[in-house]
């Protein structure tokens, strides 16, 4: 047999068991992986706002008491 028809019959058989689980562990790690990758990237958003949040209110606060001082 030449490849390409090795290929095409190869396409076609029936997968085993193995094989199908074999395929879905390997999709559900790489899900775990851009799932473990969106948690870094909210909890850094959330760690950023936090900051942010701090450091206006701490402006907010001396202008808020420059505003006061006559």
């Amino acid at each position: 047999m030449d490849k390409f028809t090795k290929y095409f019959v190869d396409l076609l058989r029936p997968r085993t068991l193995h094989e199908i689980i074999a395929k879905e562990l390997r999709e559900a790690q790489l899900r775990k992986l851009e799932a473990e990758s969106a948690v870094e990237y909210a909890k850094s958003v959330v760690s950023y706002n936090e900051q942010r949040i701090g450091r206006l209110l701490k402006r907010l606060n001396e202008h808020t008491e420059e505003a006061q001082d006559p």
